[in-house]
């Protein structure tokens, strides 16, 4: 029996100008008829809001078809799945921001990256198209941001920063992940962010303990009780877990095999990347990459093609 074909999925990427806190697709440009002449999804590297002033169609949400129609807005979380079509390629007025969620967290927090890392996952939780009236603060706060990078007027990059913030916040509340759930560390960080640092950039070579306590200027056995303290994991845990993290990330976006995966994230053997991956995630590392219920292993199924965004 022949190989199934697979489906094509662009993979559309946007680089946002320097010093801009996000890139905003604005005007004329963006009144058009939407999917004339693309029958394939797509997904970018940012999450993407956008807001609908005009214009009715469907809304294409991975396998979910959502209608559209004026004053809705979507919240699309990066490398998700969708398409924009006109009902029967007639014209649409949207408007567009792309935000990088993870630099800008880390550009407002600092060094807190357990609490940047968990808050992005609860930010980037699920793709969203709704009436702009069930979420009138959202909806204002998307307009807002818009009218800010359409004009630039004096001090307008402070003020986007602030209304983005706001604006990521509300969508982490309307994807019922609770804030002040997310755990934030204890002041006493700073004490151990070197080394978070050092293994989020050196995760694939060999480290030890002695070289963190090092970096972070601390005896091996102070480093460990503070970290312990402050991380409420081991060392050895915390980098396993930036290891797994970082092995999901590739076999999102390569078809390698394990040996190599194992390799490029830190792992010494297949057998230990096995035996640490189900240690955190309760399932081999094939496993995930195939499991129907993560919708970004499934852009694996797809034929991806890669585009500069518009």
């Amino acid at each position: 029996m022949a190989a199934r074909k697979k489906q094509e999925i662009e993979f559309r990427y946007y680089e946002i100008p320097q010093n801009e806190p996000c890139m905003a697709l604005l005007g004329e440009a963006w009144i058009r008829p939407y999917g004339e002449a693309i029958d394939c999804l797509h997904f970018h590297n940012y999450m993407e809001v956008g807001f609908c002033y005009d214009g009715h169609g469907i809304m294409e949400l991975d396998e979910q078809e959502v209608p559209y129609r004026p004053d809705m807005f979507t919240v699309i979380p990066r490398n998700f799945p969708h398409n924009t079509n006109s009902d029967n390629f007639s014209l649409s007025r949207w408007e567009y921001l792309f935000i990088d969620v993870e630099a800008f967290l880390r550009e407002m927090y600092g060094d807190d990256s357990l609490y940047t890392d968990n808050l992005s996952m609860v930010i980037n939780n699920r793709a969203w198209a709704v009436d702009a009236s069930k979420y009138p603060e959202l909806a204002a706060l998307i307009k807002s941001i818009m009218e800010e990078m359409r004009y630039k007027k004096e001090f307008y990059v402070e003020s986007v920063k602030g209304l983005l913030l706001s604006l990521l916040i509300n969508i982490a509340r309307m994807n019922h992940g609770k804030v002040g759930e997310v755990r934030k560390q204890s002041r006493g960080a700073s004490q151990v962010s070197f080394a978070l640092h050092y293994i989020g950039v050196h995760y694939a070579e060999e480290l030890t303990i002695g070289d963190l306590a090092q970096i972070s200027n601390m005896s091996e056995t102070h480093f460990r009780r503070v970290f312990q303290k402050i991380m409420n994991m081991t060392p050895s845990d915390y980098l396993n877990l930036v290891r797994v993290q970082m092995a999901c990330e590739y076999m999102k976006k390569h078809t390698d095999s394990m040996e190599l995966v194992a390799e490029r994230c830190g792992f010494q053997s297949v057998s230990t990347f096995n035996r640490n991956f189900k240690k955190v995630l309760n399932i081999t590392p094939y496993q995930w990459k195939i499991h129907p219920e993560n919708y970004e292993a499934k852009l694996l199924g797809y034929k991806i093609s890669a585009y500069k965004g518009w």
